[in-house]
């Protein structure tokens, strides 16, 4: 069924109320797993992660995703995708390719952010739970990751924060007066050409760029530039989550 744009072209509001520059709501917690070195739990919208972090610990390299060497330590990736996370009810097995890319996606990101130079010949297995579907699921791996790394304190550069940008027309109309849109939902995602861009700190340095649909090249630079904006949106969300769950910790170690 396509989707009706008629809303946005009325109030310059889209299908779900917001403007064209607003996020959805975001929700993360972080310490939600007692047995794992790190955990966070994150929504962006419906879309609902789990995410567990052990090591860095020696052995399990043969995960799926991967990087570095025995100089340094090896960032694995393991995604699983539950069958009642979105509406096909669709189950995906190990050997899925949109899993795959995503684990090497995540993994890739990661072994360049983290000082995995302090541990040789050791693993860092980082473990996602995909509960809910609803567009940006690659942005909301990379930030629960982000999340549950920083419980682990695994050193890192800094943050990498994610989220998604498009279009308000698809490719095939080619219009000229295309607006882009930040933080896609699950039904703008199927008509509408969009990117995951994923930045490091507050800067506007990129670290993960992935598109995954067509789009004019002239519409690119509007749609990236949105997307960096957006992703320094979300790293003063996660950063609040961190800073309240330190003083959380630090208030129970007075008492």
């Amino acid at each position: 069924m396509p989707l009706d744009t008629s809303t946005y072209t009325l109030a310059l509001l889209r299908l779900d109320g917001r403007r064209w520059n607003e996020l959805r709501r975001m929700h993360a917690q972080i310490s939600i797993q007692a047995a794992a070195d790190g955990s966070s739990y994150l929504e962006m919208g419906n879309t609902k992660v789990i995410c567990t972090v052990s090591g860095p610990s020696e052995g399990r390299r043969n995960a799926a995703g991967g990087g570095g060497g025995d100089a340094n330590a090896t960032v694995q990736v393991e995604i699983g995708i539950a069958g009642f996370s979105g509406v096909d009810r669709k189950r995906r097995g190990r050997g899925d390719k949109r899993t795959s890319e995503m684990q090497m996606t995540v993994a890739n990101a990661f072994s360049n952010t983290l000082f995995t130079n302090l541990y040789p010949h050791s693993t860092i297995m980082i473990t996602l739970h995909v509960l809910s579907q609803d567009g940006s699921l690659l942005a909301a791996c990379l930030n629960a990751a982000t999340l549950a790394l920083i419980d682990a304190g695994v050193p890192m550069s800094d943050y990498i924060v994610a989220c998604t940008s498009g279009s308000t027309s698809s490719y095939s109309t080619n219009d000229e007066a295309a607006d882009p849109l930040l933080d896609l939902n699950g039904t703008e995602e199927q008509e509408l050409p969009f990117l995951t861009v994923g930045t490091l700190g507050a800067g506007d340095k990129v670290s993960v760029l992935v598109m995954e649909s067509r789009v004019q090249a002239r519409r690119l630079e509007g749609m990236l530039a949105v997307g960096v904006d957006g992703c320094k949106q979300v790293r003063e969300i996660l950063d609040q989550v961190v800073r309240r769950h330190g003083k959380r910790i630090l208030e129970s170690a007075v008492k």
